[in-house]
C-alpha cells in the first residue's frame, strides 16, 4: 500500500511540475512527495514541514552567499560548512541532512544560470516544487487509505498477556504434580529473561498507535470514539511489563527448589501456589483476547478473576504459615515466593481496576 501510494503521489507531482509548470528541474516534486510518505499521517505532516524548512534553508544560504560573494569555490566551501552545521540541529530531526543536499543542488543550479536574476528565479522554483511535492504526498497519504494503527495498542497488550499466559500455564501443572526439575526451571528462567525485547516492542507499538491517532481523518468517526484510551493502554501495558519482570524473579526462586526438601512438607504449599498461578493464567488469557468492542464484559470477567486470584493468594500465605515454612530464611525460596505472589496480585488487581475505571468513565 505504501509503494502504491508513493507511486501515485510521485506521478501526480511529476505531472504538475513537468506538464503544468514546465519546470527545469521537475524531479524535485516527485522526490519530495516520496520523501514524506510515512506510515502515520502525523509523521507525514511533521516531516513535510521539516523537509520544506530544510530545503528552504539550504536554498537561502546559497542565494545569500552567491549574491554577496559570488559562485566560486570559496563560496561553495562556506555554504557547505554552514549547511552541514545547521543540518545537525535537532530541530529538523531526520531531515537535517537535506539542508546540505538542497544547498549543493542550489549551488549547481545557480552556477549554470545565465544571470543572477535567472538563478534566483530557478532557486525559488526549487522551493515551489518541494512545496508542491510535499502537499501532494501528504494529501495522498491523508485521503487514500490512510494508515490505521489504532489496534496496535490493543495488540501490544495481547502479546504481553499471551506471554504471561504461556509461562504460567506451563508452570502451574508442574508445581501441582511435584515434577520440578532442572530442565523445566531453567527453561522458565530463560523464557522470563527474554521479555525485555517484547516489552520494548510493545511500547513501540503503543507509541505508533498513539501517534497515528493525531490528525487522522478517521479518528472523528463514531466507531473510533469512546474506545480504550491510550492512557489506559499504557497503564495496562506497564503493569503487564512489571508482572513479567516479577515472573522472572519467581522463576529464579523456583529454580532453587530442584533439590528435594526433607525438612518441610512443601508440596501442599506448591499445590496452593499452583492454584494461584492458574488464576493468574486465567487473567492473562482474558487480557490476551482484549477487545474494545466487548470491554465491559471483559472488565467484569477480570474483576471476578481478580477476586478469585486474591483468594488463592491468601491461601498461599495461610499454607506457608500453617506449615511453618522458613519464610525469613534467605537460603530457601518460600519467603520470596510469598512476596512475589503478593506483588503479582497487586499488578493484576491494578490492571483490572484500570480497565473497570475506563469502562465506567
Amino acid at each position: 500500500m505504501l509503494i502504491a501510494k508513493s507511486t501515485l503521489a510521485a506521478t501526480l507531482a511529476w505531472a504538475v511540475s513537468y506538464y503544468g509548470l514546465h519546470a527545469q528541474a521537475p524531479a524535485f516534486a516527485p522526490f519530495s512527495a516520496v520523501m514524506i510518505m510515512y506510515v502515520t499521517v502525523y509523521q507525514s505532516l511533521v516531516q513535510s514541514l521539516r523537509y520544506v524548512a530544510a530545503v528552504s534553508l539550504g536554498v537561502a544560504i546559497q542565494v545569500a552567499f552567491a549574491l554577496l560573494v559570488g559562485p566560486d569555490l570559496l563560496t561553495f566551501a562556506l555554504v557547505a560548512a554552514i549547511a552541514l552545521t545547521i543540518g545537525r540541529s535537532r530541530i529538523l530531526g531526520v531531515q537535517g541532512p537535506q539542508v546540505a543536499t538542497a544547498a549543493f543542488f542550489a549551488f549547481s543550479t545557480y552556477t549554470t544560470a545565465t544571470s543572477d536574476s535567472t538563478g534566483v528565479r530557478q532557486l525559488g522554483q526549487i522551493v515551489l516544487l518541494v512545496l508542491i511535492g510535499c502537499a501532494i504526498g501528504t494529501a495522498v497519504n491523508l485521503t487514500i487509505a490512510p494508515p490505521m494503527r489504532y489496534r496496535s495498542g490493543e495488540y501490544s497488550i495481547r502479546v504481553l498477556a499471551h506471554t504471561l499466559y504461556d509461562l504460567t500455564s506451563d508452570m502451574y501443572p508442574a508445581l501441582r504434580e511435584g515434577t520440578l526439575d532442572a530442565d523445566s526451571t531453567s527453561r522458565w528462567r530463560d523464557r522470563a529473561a527474554q521479555v525485555d525485547s517484547l516489552i520494548a516492542q510493545a511500547r513501540a507499538d503503543l507509541d505508533t498507535a498513539k501517534e497515528n491517532a493525531v490528525y487522522h481523518p478517521r479518528r472523528l468517526l463514531q466507531r473510533n470514539r469512546g474506545g480504550l484510551g491510550f492512557r489506559a493502554y499504557k497503564t495496562v501495558l506497564e503493569a503487564l511489563g512489571r508482572t513479567l519482570y516479577q515472573m522472572a524473579s519467581l522463576t529464579r526462586s523456583l529454580d532453587q527448589c530442584r533439590e528435594s526438601e526433607n525438612d518441610y512438607h512443601y508440596q501442599e504449599f506448591f499445590d496452593r501456589y499452583a492454584s494461584f498461578l492458574e488464576a493468574i493464567s486465567d487473567i492473562a488469557y482474558t487480557l490476551s483476547t482484549l477487545n474494545e468492542a466487548t470491554l465491559p464484559l471483559e472488565a467484569a470477567r477480570l474483576d471476578a478473576l481478580a477476586s478469585a486470584a486474591q483468594r488463592q493468594r491468601r491461601e498461599v500465605a495461610r499454607e506457608a504459615e500453617s506449615q511453618r515454612l522458613p519464610l525469613t530464611d534467605p537460603g530457601r525460596p518460600y519467603g520470596v515466593l510469598v512476596i512475589e505472589a503478593t506483588r503479582l496480585m497487586e499488578e493484576v488487581q491494578y490492571t483490572s481496576d484500570t480497565l473497570r475505571s475506563e469502562v465506567e468513565a
